[in-house]
C-alpha cells in the first residue's frame, strides 16, 4: 500500500524489506532451503534458495539479520547441500554435482518428477559464491562458509552436461536422460555459462559461449540493435550478480552496445508496447508494464469489456511479439531500478495507488490480471508470492542503492576468470 506522503526511500525501505523476509518466512530451519511460492506444502526451489543465499548479506547491511544469523543460515544450508545425497537414484537431492529444480523442503528430496536443472543449479551456486565472497572474516563459520563453497563450485560437472554438444542441456532425468533442448540463444544463461567456463573441475570450452551466442536473435528498435528475448526476466536475472555496465563480449560490440543498455532498450520495448497495447487489455500504458514469465488464469473467462479471452495458466509472457493475454508481473517494474531508475518507480507508484491487492502481507504476488472480471479491481490475483520474484527485487534494488552483489561479484576470481574466457573486456574487467 502506497502511503500519503511517502518518499520513494521510504518506499523502497518497505517493498525491499518485505521481499527480503521471504527468505526468512519460507526458510526451512533444519535444511536452510527455501520455498518455491508461498503455498503451503510448496517445494524448496533451488534457484529461489540461490537467490536467499545472495540476499542474507543484504539483510546484514541493511540491519534486518545479524552477521552471525546470517552466516547461521548460510552455513545450515552449505551444509545440507554438501551431505546431501548425490546419485542417479530418482530422489536424490542431485547428480554431478548439479541440483534437481525442485526439492522436498524437509528431506531435500527430488519432487514433481522435475529435471536436474542446468540452469537453477548455476543460480544456486552463484548465491553459495556470493555468500563467500561476503563472509571474508577469519572465524569458524565464516571459514566453513568459503571452504564449502569452493567445494559445491568445484564438483559441478558442467562438462558432463554438453552432452557431446556445443551448448549445455537444459537439464537430464534419471530415467530418461538429457532432455531435447539447449542454452543456445539468449536468455538467462549468461550467469550459467559464466560460471561453467570458469569452473576449476568441469570447465566447458570457449566455443560452447561463441555458439550460445551464435543463436542470438537481433530487431532494431527505433534505428538501435535490440538483442531480443520478450520476457522481462531474461533481461534481469543474470544481471542481478553481473555488473553488465561497460564490459562488452564479442556478440554484443559488433552491434556497439551492451547487456546492461540492451536490458535499458527491454524496458523502453515494455513500455512502447503497453502504450500501443495492442491487445486491448485494461490499464495498460506508460505506466502499467511488466510482461514476463508468471502465473496467469488457466480457463477462459470474460473480460471487463465483455470480450472472451483463452488465458494460458503459467506462460512467458512478453513484449513485443507475445504472447500475451493482460496478465503482468506487478514485481517487474521495480525490478529495473538500476536501469530505469525514474521510470521504475513511476510504474511501482502507480500499481501501488491503482492496484493495491498485489500486495497482500505488504508483499508483491506473481501476477495479476486487470481485464478480468473479478471483485478485485486488480482483476484476476496469483495470490502466491514466488521466491524467484522476491529474491530478484531484493537484489535489483540493492544494487541501485548501494552496488553491494555487483560489488562482490566484481571481485570474485570465478566471475572474472569465467567473464574473460567468454571474451568480455573493458570497464571493471
Amino acid at each position: 500500500m502506497l502511503l500519503k506522503g511517502d518518499t520513494d526511500t521510504a518506499v523502497l525501505d518497505r517493498l525491499q524489506k518485505t521481499a527480503f523476509d521471504y527468505f526468512v518466512d519460507f526458510a526451512n530451519p533444519r535444511t536452510g532451503l527455501i520455498a518455491d511460492t508461498s503455498l503451503p506444502g510448496s517445494p524448496s526451489s533451488i534457484a529461489a534458495t540461490g537467490f536467499g543465499l545472495s540476499c542474507y548479506p543484504i539483510g546484514v547491511e541493511r540491519g534486518w539479520m545479524s552477521r552471525a544469523q546470517a552466516a547461521e543460515r548460510t552455513l545450515t544450508l552449505m551444509r545440507f547441500l554438501a551431505e546431501s545425497k548425490q546419485s542417479r537414484d530418482k530422489d536424490a537431492t542431485g547428480y554431478k554435482g548439479l541440483y534437481y529444480h525442485f526439492l522436498d523442503m524437509e528431506t531435500g528430496k527430488r519432487t514433481w518428477r522435475c529435471e536436474l536443472s542446468l540452469i537453477d543449479s548455476a543460480l544456486l551456486l552463484a548465491g553459495a559464491l556470493t555468500a563467500s565472497a561476503y563472509f571474508v572474516e577469519e572465524n569458524t563459520a565464516e571459514n566453513e562458509i568459503r571452504s564449502l563453497a569452493a567445494m559445491l563450485y568445484a564438483r559441478a560437472n558442467w562438462s558432463w552436461a554438453l552432452d557431446r554438444a556445443d551448448t549445455l542441456s537444459l537439464g537430464w532425468k534419471p530415467r530418461s536422460g538429457f532432455l531435447p533442448f539447449r542454452w543456445e540463444g539468449y536468455s538467462e544463461a549468461i550467469i550459467l555459462y559464466v560460471l561453467a567456463l570458469a569452473s576449476p573441475s568441469y570447465p566447458v570450452p570457449v566455443e560452447s559461449y561463441k555458439a550460445f551466442t551464435d543463436k542470438f536473435e537481433w530487431m532494431t528498435v527505433g534505428e538501435q540493435a535490440f538483442l531480443y528475448a520478450g520476457p522481462l526476466f531474461i533481461h534481469l536475472f543474470s544481471h542481478g550478480w553481473i555488473d553488465f555496465r561497460g564490459i562488452r563480449d564479442a556478440a554484443v560490440a559488433a552491434k556497439d552496445t551492451d547487456y546492461f543498455e540492451n536490458t535499458r532498450r527491454a524496458i523502453a520495448v515494455q513500455r512502447d508496447y503497453a502504450i500501443k497495447n495492442p491487445g486491448a487489455f485494461a490499464g495498460y500504458g506508460p505506466d502499467l508494464w511488466g510482461l514476463s514469465a508468471c502465473d496467469g488464469p488457466e480457463r477462459p473467462r470474460k473480460l471487463i469489456d465483455g470480450r472472451r479471452q483463452q488465458f494460458a495458466g503459467y506462460a512467458a509472457r512478453g513484449a513485443p511479439l507475445g504472447p500475451d493475454d493482460g496478465t503482468l508481473a506487478p514485481w517487474a517494474p521495480l525490478a529495473c531500478l538500476p536501469f530505469e531508475p525514474k521510470l521504475a518507480m513511476a510504474a511501482t507508484r502507480h500499481i501501488l495507488t491503482e492496484y493495491p491487492e498485489v500486495l497482500p502481507d505488504a508483499r508483491f504476488i506473481g501476477s495479476f490480471n486487470p481485464s478480468v472480471r473479478a471483485d478485485s479491481t486488480a482483476g484476476w490475483l496469483n495470490e502466491r508470492c514466488v521466491g524467484l520474484d522476491q529474491g530478484i527485487l531484493v537484489m535489483m534494488i540493492e544494487n541501485s542503492r548501494s552496488g553491494l552483489i555487483w560489488e562482490l561479484t566484481r571481485q570474485m576470481p570465478v566471475i572474472r576468470r569465467g567473464l574473460r574466457r567468454a571474451g568480455f573486456s573493458g570497464g571493471w574487467l
